[in-house]
């Protein structure tokens, strides 16, 4: 059984989603079960979504000042 996709990782995910898309790109996947694989990759789409979200979130939190303000900082000068 499949896991729910809010289970995966992101790079889980993606890999299945990767998967789906390639047997519905190749046009021999029964209707129905075209269908059952469309509606997963749609979920384990949301789920990707909602995770790079809190990612997201969770990077411009660590980025605030004291004050609110996101400070930018260039990535070679952190080396």
């Amino acid at each position: 059984m499949a896991k729910k996709p809010d289970n995966l990782s992101f790079e889980q995910a993606l890999v299945e989603l990767e998967q789906i898309v390639a047997n519905l790109e190749q046009g021999n996947v029964p209707l129905e079960q075209a269908l059952k694989q469309f509606e997963r990759g749609i979920h384990l789409v949301r789920a990707s979504q909602t995770k790079l979200s809190q990612a997201e979130q969770n990077v411009q939190m660590l980025t605030k000042d004291s004050d609110g303000d996101a400070q930018l900082v260039d990535f070679k000068s952190q080396e």
